[in-house]
């Protein structure tokens, strides 16, 4: 029992320092991923360890310091988005119905037949908004009666699991479906125009993630968000980036997402809000993303009823307000952030 627990010990302390070598290999980003599953188990293997072992040896006691900073360094990863981290994002504490939208972000999983059930989870919170992503042709037909509803839509089906449809109630302008790194991975890109005639820049994106099976790297995906950000950075307008970036929120790279865009993630000081993978609960993280500008506020965020996919959708209600600018700020990047940023977005 005892060598087990050091064995389990030594394998998370070894995936915690893979995680932090930034190298765009799969191998090094995928452990970004179970950070509060390695806490979890750090935190038991360090109980277990005090518990178990009876030894004055200088390694026992090397192994509990490891472990101990292997928990405080986890725990200060994902210590912001519980009720204990800073709200990068304030609530809106009146309702300002034409200075107001909705968003539901779907992955629908390409081979869910489910359709119905979507459509059920659609209508009844009816967003003002919504991104369905892993759409083929198949889904964009089954789908269409959503058109009804929603006016205003941008459709790029697609049968490599990387299909987007994007329907909307609110008025769309310049609408546009680029593809910004790989020629098969398209993001929509388009103004909102809110009710009382307030624009809106919304990206909506879903790059692909460092998976053996995937891309065996992170730099296009890394890229492809790096990118994004700084579309937002010079944007004008107020900025909306919504979809699967298929990176967790506690990751380096979304962090420096934040800094080189000026965005806010609503999540912080609330809670993980796991979007992935539904069907396993101890696998789950949050992958499914709504990411704001300062002159946002919360009304709503939460995760909606799965309808057979391997995604929960994510339903989150802002305000647009212009003095919010003045109350919020989001990460500052530093020189080794920017220097960073760079060197990623010039990798092929």
């Amino acid at each position: 029992m005892s060598l087990f627990i050091a064995i389990l010990s030594i394998l998370l302390i070894s995936f915690t320092v893979l995680s932090l070598i930034k190298n765009d290999y799969w191998i090094f980003r995928i452990f970004d991923y179970p950070r509060l599953q390695k806490f979890a188990l750090s935190l038991v293997c360090l109980a277990l360890l005090v518990y178990f072992f009876e030894s004055a040896a200088l390694w026992y006691w090397l192994l509990i310091g490891a472990m101990t900073l292997n928990v405080i360094y986890l725990f200060s990863l994902i210590v912001p988005f519980t009720f204990l981290g800073k709200k990068q994002v304030h609530r809106a504490t009146k309702h300002i119905a034409d200075q107001s939208l909705s968003i539901m972000i779907a992955n629908v999983f390409q081979d869910n037949k489910n359709s119905k059930g979507c459509l059920s989870e659609i209508h009844k919170n009816d967003p003002d908004i919504v991104l369905l992503l892993e759409t083929n042709s198949r889904w964009e037909k089954e789908t269409a009666e959503l058109d009804s509803k929603y006016p205003f839509s941008v459709k790029a089906a697609q049968e490599n699991t990387y299909g987007m449809l994007l329907y909307s109630k609110l008025e769309l302008k310049d609408a546009s479906i680029d593809y910004l790194v790989e020629k098969d991975i398209p993001s929509i890109h388009s103004i909102v125009i809110l009710k009382n005639g307030q624009e809106v820049q919304l990206y909506c994106v879903h790059p692909t993630p460092p998976a053996p099976q995937e891309n065996i790297r992170s730099t296009e995906r890394d890229k492809e968000l790096l990118l994004v950000a700084d579309k937002a950075k010079a944007s004008t307008l107020p900025v909306i980036v919504i979809g699967d970036l298929n990176d967790v929120a506690w990751s380096y790279t979304t962090e420096l997402f934040l800094k080189m865009s000026g965005l806010l993630d609503p999540r912080r000081g609330r809670g993980f809000f796991n979007s992935f993978h539904a069907h396993y609960p101890v696998l789950r993280f949050p992958l499914d993303h709504a990411f704001i500008s300062t002159d946002f506020k919360l009304k709503e965020i939460r995760r909606l009823y799965n309808f057979d996919s391997d995604h929960f959708p994510i339903f989150i209600s802002l305000q647009y307000e212009a003095a919010a600018v003045h109350q919020q700020e989001g990460l500052e990047a530093d020189a080794d952030d920017v220097e960073l940023a760079e060197e990623k977005k010039a990798k092929e």
